[in-house]
């Protein structure tokens, strides 16, 4: 112990500092940390990194998609939710297949049980490496609702896909009826369990006498519950998380408040940068013990590479493929909705772009090493160190690869080029802002009408607090008017849920001017 904590605390120091560099260098920091990893595994000296597979997802998994729900616009999920649903689970389901009858022919050992093994392990891409990438480029909101809604769901799928090539590759047979009453099961299941917890959260949250310490303590256990629970009832913990956590991301205005809203920002951002630094160092660490599994199979090296390289091609090309086929069936299904670029090449380019976002990451990580060493009877599990390898030259080279070239694919083409997004955004901000001081000077003259009569201070909050200098705390806010401003404030929150039902609203500046209301709430509280 006493020698794994500096080392792990060490770990955490290097996150922090490789993040600094890879923003300095304008390089997404998972390449960055991905590669770090892999030349200080090289270090004489150093523990070795070993994670429990049974711990694995349930220690990163849950806090991380949990996150992530509170983070994606659910208004753009259900916009594109056919787009977003067909490479969430039929793109997975076509990887792993592309994966599986790739492994069967060519890779020796590889039966098709195996196979989807495999792929269900590398076909979903990671949404922490893409936002990372992306962040350095300008994309529309619509291709990062597809992203960030894809990335959701697509761990769900993935995972089903890997549970029962598991149960195929232990027990030599696939009952094709069970498995898909197994498959509703998993996914109904998963996703009830996730929305009735996180009703009963909200419930706990308003009725008990909470504080924005035990707010957030009790929003840092409620992954971790989702998860065990469904995983107990033998269903999708992951889809239980991300059910419910978009179930209490939609609701947090009503069983948050602003102080607990504020705090959770930073404690949240922190955890997961935290998380997700160690997973990806952790990626590049764990490569000298598979090397050397690989030796103890009689597997040459370079064997092994090219195995990764050519499951690595077939991922790449099964997802520009998708690509393709989605946005065939929206032009011929949906036509009203489909992505456009300025000019036919560009529109032509976009799926090439949705394509090449497919790096992986944490979730294919996570279940490689969740794999077992041997079956309860005692038999080794076959071809478990060549499957660990050919998952880290996977992550490896898409990260590089594709992590390195998208946003230049991006800059070169120009496909984005006069889609005027910023000038769309600062238009919706403007009369977002423009709607909201109406509603404000419309909210007071209705409601307040006789407080504001002859009141000093209030005249000068009226007048955005041009003179408040001029007035003494008493004339500038009494316990009087600061029921009222704490009143203008709700009612302002009440006006901008309303506005955020309109599907030309980004919902990501309403979330922005909350968080402006948030902190003008509290600032209000301490005056």
């Amino acid at each position: 112990m006493h020698t794994i904590l500096p080392f792990f605390l060490a770990m955490i120091a290097a996150v922090v500092i490789l993040e600094m560099w890879a923003t300095k260098l304008k390089i997404a920091y998972p390449i960055v940390l991905v590669v770090a990893g892999l030349l200080i595994s090289f270090i004489p000296g150093l523990p070795a990194v070993r994670v429990n597979p049974d711990l694995i997802f349930f220690i990163f998994l849950p806090p991380l998609l949990f996150e992530a729900s509170w983070g994606v616009s659910f208004k753009e999920m259900k916009k594109w939710w056919r787009i977003i649903s067909s490479f969430a689970f039929l793109v997975v389901f076509f990887t792993a297949l592309s994966v599986a009858v790739f492994a069967n022919y060519f890779l020796p050992g590889f039966s098709i049980a195996l196979g989807f093994l495999l792929g269900g392990i590398v076909s979903p891409p990671d949404a922490i490496s893409t936002a990372a990438i992306t962040k350095f480029v300008k994309i529309p909101k619509s291709t990062s609702a597809i992203l960030e809604g894809e990335s959701l769901l697509n761990d769900a799928s993935s995972l089903i896909i890997f549970r029962f090539a598991m149960v195929t590759v232990g027990t030599g047979q696939f009952i094709w009826f069970q498995a898909a009453g197994s498959f509703v099961w998993m996914v109904i299941g998963g996703a009830a369990i996730g929305l009735v917890l996180a009703w009963l959260f909200v419930k706990a949250h308003k009725c008990l006498p909470t504080t924005p310490t035990s707010d957030i303590a009790l929003t840092l256990i409620e992954p971790y519950l989702m998860y065990w629970l469904a995983e107990q009832l033998h269903c999708s913990g992951v889809l239980a998380v991300v059910c419910g956590g978009l179930y209490m991301s939609s609701n947090r205005l009503l069983f948050l408040n602003s102080a607990s809203r504020i705090s959770a920002y930073s404690v949240w951002d922190s955890l997961v940068f935290i998380l997700n630094g160690i997973v990806f160092l952790i990626i590049g660490l764990d490569l000298p013990e598979i090397v050397d599994g690989l030796r103890a199979d009689g597997t040459p090296l370079h064997t092994a590479i090219g195995y990764g390289v050519m499951v690595t091609l077939v991922l790449i090309v099964a997802r520009m493929i998708s690509a393709y086929c989605a946005m065939l069936a929206t032009i011929i299904f949906r036509p009203q909705v489909r992505p456009r670029g300025t000019t036919r090449l560009r529109t032509f380019l976009l799926p090439l772009m949705l394509g090449w976002t497919g790096m992986r990451g944490v979730v294919s990580l996570a279940a490689a090493l969740s794999v077992p060493v041997a079956f309860d009877n005692g038999i080794l599990f076959p071809q478990r160190n060549l499957i660990l390898f050919i998952t880290f030259v996977t992550i490896l080279l898409t990260l590089l690869v594709q992590g390195l070239t998208l946003p230049y694919f991006i800059r070169r083409t120009g496909i984005f080029d006069g889609l005027d997004q910023e000038e769309t955004t600062h238009d919706t901000r403007q009369q977002m802002k423009q709607g909201l001081k109406q509603h404000v000077y419309l909210f007071l003259k209705e409601k307040y009408e006789n407080e504001l009569n002859g009141h000093a201070g209030m005249e000068k909050l009226l007048h955005i607090w041009e003179e408040r200098s001029k007035a003494n705390s008493e004339d500038l806010m009494n316990e009087q008017t600061k029921k009222i401003f704490i009143a203008l404030l709700e009612s302002q929150r009440a006006y901008l849920t309303e506005l955020n039902k309109d599907p030309l609203i980004d919902e990501e500046i309403i979330r922005e001017q909350l968080y402006q209301i948030d902190l003008e709430e509290e600032r209000i509280k301490i005056i």
